[in-house]
């Protein structure tokens, strides 16, 4: 199946802004109760990543798995790209090993959701 590139983008950068809003709307919370903050966090992500993996895969007839890899990789690359933008420089900015410590390695949730999800879809169809 070719991969819809327009929808698999914009999920992607919405996947990126709607947690990042999140963690904005919750900078207080992240100053004086950090691991409160760092609970909020990951759950937030892994819903957003659930309901656009649904939205995403609702239409699909095939190639779930595959699609899966690509979207889940993708997704991730996306976040990791726009946060760099943002972490690099300012009053925001932390080193790449620090950066990935804190933040990156939490966007591995979406390619384990969506392969994960397509995993699924993929056994339904084949059984």
């Amino acid at each position: 199946m070719k991969i819809p590139y327009l929808k698999a983008l914009a999920f992607g950068f919405l996947l990126w802004l709607v947690p990042f809003a999140i963690s904005i709307a919750l900078s207080q919370i992240r100053s004086t109760d950090r691991i409160f903050f760092e609970t909020i966090m990951p759950v937030a992500i892994t819903l957003v990543v659930v309901a656009l993996s649904y939205l995403y895969f609702r239409s699909m007839k095939n190639g779930f798995l595959k699609e899966g890899v690509v979207i889940g990789i993708l997704w991730f690359v996306i976040s990791i790209i726009l946060d760099l933008l943002m972490f690099t420089w300012g009053p925001m900015a932390m080193s790449f090993t620090d950066y990935m410590k804190d933040i990156g390695l939490t966007y591995l949730i979406y390619p384990i959701v969506t392969i994960g999800i397509g995993y699924l879809l993929e056994k339904r169809l084949t059984s």
